[in-house]
């Protein structure tokens, strides 16, 4: 189940055809901070002790590229774009991110953005052999040096 949670959180949407105004090159964090989550068969201390918890995930921008360089997932979780929007200052995506075993789960991402980063939340839904997953986190992008 640890390795659902850490899929979750090092996901992020692929650049996309739309040209959105650069963000400043360096070095950036995507910090994702879970809210809720419902996984079966997981201990409920466990799940107590995982709300609260963040993750960063340290990203380079180079010089020219715009918001959608902080979206692009890792290439580590493997996920497909499904669908993507960026443009006025909000973002959506919808994600399928494939598991070892099972259907892949479902990563549903919405917020708004600017030049200096994005602020919003991720849905992550799938099935275990136990049942439906939910795992909710919030999300935001901040500029931490060169």
């Amino acid at each position: 189940m640890i390795s659902l949670l850490a899929i979750a959180i090092a996901f992020a949407a692929q650049p996309g055809a739309t040209v959105t105004p650069p963000v400043q090159a360096g070095a950036w964090d995507v910090r994702s901070k879970v809210v809720d989550l419902a996984i079966p068969g997981v201990p409920g201390f466990f799940v107590r002790m995982a709300r609260g918890k963040s993750k960063a995930e340290r990203k380079q921008v180079a010089a020219g590229q715009g918001i959608e360089a902080l979206l692009a997932p890792d290439p580590k979780a493997q996920c497909r774009i499904e669908s993507q929007t960026v443009a006025d200052g909000r973002y959506a995506q919808t994600l399928a991110c494939p598991q070892k075993k099972g259907t892949p789960m479902r990563i549903v991402r919405s917020g708004s953005y600017s030049a200096t980063g994005f602020v919003g939340q991720a849905i992550v839904t799938g099935t275990t052999p136990k049942g439906a997953l939910r795992i909710v986190l919030d999300q935001q992008a901040s500029r931490v040096g060169a």
